[in-house]
């Protein structure tokens, strides 16, 4: 029995911005399952049962998708229509996988333990947030791990050369792309002082030691 996540849906004939409220209004979300060789379906999934898997559910997590009680297959959650100011989900994107196929996805980042050179006053950056990967669908990892400990000066810095690819998995990111570093602090120049102003005047010559006094 697979221990993945599961999701129940059911299938739906209306469409429509009408047919869309009335769904949410019933406390459901519209959703639309597709996949390669796969006629898109039109599905609606328990508004509350779907905010609570997408909790533990990352864009790589393999979801057991039950449609109309049959027997589920593996999808990812593709993508996910949320609204602009309550930030609910509106729609949902269901892509139907073939585990015996690889695909393409973006993973996130991220770095694990300390940066020494943030106790040298430096900021801890993160220029790169995810990384483009290729896998097998059970393969695909929600995250990938790296080790913050080289960032032992202001000159160091994590590439995703750097990068260890858990089994199965190809980094398709570039090598040379910045993943981590620590920047040095901004040093705040002193206000510049004008230098004082000579004891004599300008055009007023010194007086020539030894010369005779005016008389």
């Amino acid at each position: 029995m697979s221990d993945r996540p599961r999701l129940e849906a059911t299938t739906r004939s209306d469409s429509g911005k009408s047919a869309a409220a009335r769904l949410r209004s019933d406390g459901r979300l519209p959703a639309v399952l597709f996949g390669h060789g796969l006629a898109s379906q039109a599905l609606s999934v328990d508004a509350h049962e779907f905010t609570v898997l997408r909790r533990h559910a990352g864009a790589t997590t393999l979801v057991d998708l039950a449609v109309d009680g049959h027997k589920p297959r593996a999808v990812l959650i593709h993508g996910v229509q949320l609204h602009k100011v309550s930030h609910r989900p509106l729609h949902v994107d269901l892509f139907a996988v073939r585990m015996t196929e690889e695909l393409t996805a973006e993973v996130p980042l991220v770095g694990d333990g300390f940066a020494p050179a943030t106790e040298l006053g430096g900021t801890l950056v993160h220029p790169l947030s995810t990384v483009k990967v290729r896998a097998l669908p059970a393969d695909l990892p929600e995250a990938i791990h790296y080790d913050l400990a080289p960032l032992s000066d202001f000159d160091h810095q994590i590439t995703v050369g750097d990068l260890t690819a858990p089994h199965g998995v190809t980094i398709h990111s570039d090598p040379g792309e910045v993943v981590a570093r620590v920047l040095a602090p901004r040093i705040e120049e002193a206000p510049f002082e004008a230098a004082e102003a000579p004891a004599a005047a300008a055009g007023e010559a010194a007086p020539v030691e030894g010369a005779p006094a005016e008389g």
